[in-house]
């Protein structure tokens, strides 16, 4: 893949989560995705793992947001860095602000790995 193509599955990924929409992400992920949270200690393997996760996130939250995206992708070697800040709104109109990266590993054009590291509680609880 290219660094463009990197770039552009990494935003169809983050589209799909702020648009609280599985179907999106699951394009974006190979079926046997393995999906961890590395400051929290989750490994999730397979889309039928990750989606719970992705429900329970949207269940708590009233809206997502993940802006100001610095990219470094190395299309040599199929993978992306990503630096970005995210924004959770919760249902009582509070919100929390954090500074996440993800690092993600391609195959066949859809990511094979992503790795995240959140700052702050763990708001992709594995259940």
């Amino acid at each position: 893949m290219t660094e463009r193509q990197l770039i552009n599955l990494v935003e169809q990924y983050f589209a799909g989560v702020d648009a609280m929409d599985f179907r999106a992400i699951a394009r974006t992920l190979a079926d046997d995705c393995v999906f961890t949270v590395e400051t929290h200690g989750v490994r999730l393997t397979g889309l039928d793992e990750i989606e719970p996760m992705f429900r329970r996130l949207w269940e708590n939250h009233t809206a997502v947001c993940h802006e100001y995206f610095t990219h470094v992708p190395a299309p040599e070697t199929g993978r992306i860095a990503v630096r970005f800040s995210v924004i959770n709104t919760h249902h009582d109109g509070s919100t929390t602000h954090k500074s996440n990266c993800n690092f993600f590993e391609t195959r066949n054009g859809r990511f094979s790995t992503v790795a995240v590291y959140m700052a702050g509680d763990n708001t992709l609880s594995a259940g």
